[in-house]
């Protein structure tokens, strides 16, 4: 006589576990950031034991940074959404700045409207990459793969001085990351959304300029 199936056995086969328990992760982290994404709740919401998820993940790290990998790629397309309703007809060098700009609003808008995956997308990542790169499972991970493209696009554009370049990423990251967190956890949550909206722009702008540098003096004529 076959041996009769669990409905485990049933629902969950070529990886499908791996999946449902991403998912449920997932919108986990949503509702609730870090914090929410353990392996009893899980499990216990994808209808599984324990044991069962320790076939995919090693433990609960492994499995947030799984989930944490599908929350930069859901902010990823928020920015590439952004970047795609830029306007045409721009210059390519102006095109590549407002490039950039539009990865820095995408990425305060993101982490207003998705505070849960805001948290998480960045809590966890390899502890020795490459120096100077952001990097999950030894890939940089999406969103600051955008960032770097952005820069690279304003040097080769001469939107953006090469001997400025290097490590321009960070300037930007940096100022960007520090106003959303501000935004999400600090003092300006309260603000209302207009003010912030403003804030936001400005902060955006002022990383550009700082990125740029000021322009050279005119020649005196």
């Amino acid at each position: 006589m076959a041996k009769r199936q669990t409905p485990e056995a049933r629902t969950y086969h070529h990886g499908d576990l791996r999946h449902a328990l991403v998912e449920e992760g997932l919108q986990r982290a949503r509702a609730g950031g870090l914090d929410a994404v353990t392996m009893r709740e899980v499990t216990r919401a994808v209808g599984v034991s324990p044991n069962a998820a320790y076939r995919h993940f090693a433990d609960r790290r492994d499995l947030i940074r799984a989930v944490a990998a599908e929350a930069q790629l859901a902010l990823a397309r928020a920015i590439r959404a952004r970047i795609d309703a830029a306007p045409s007809g721009l210059s390519p060098a102006d095109a590549a700045v407002e490039r950039l700009r539009r990865i820095g609003l995408a990425y305060i808008g993101f982490a207003r409207s998705e505070r849960g995956w805001f948290t998480l997308a960045f809590a966890v990542q390899d502890e020795q990459p490459s120096a100077g790169i952001v990097t999950l499972d030894d890939e940089v991970v999406p969103p600051f793969q955008l960032l770097l493209d952005a820069l690279d696009a304003m040097r080769d554009t001469g939107a953006l001085d090469p001997e400025r370049r290097p490590h321009a990423e960070w300037a930007c990251w940096a100022a960007v990351h520090g106003f959303a967190e501000i935004a999400v956890h600090g003092p300006l949550q309260w603000q209302p959304e207009p003010v912030i909206d403003a804030l936001a722009a400005a902060v955006v702008e002022a990383a550009i300029t700082g990125a740029r540098g000021a322009p050279a003096p005119a020649p005196e004529r």
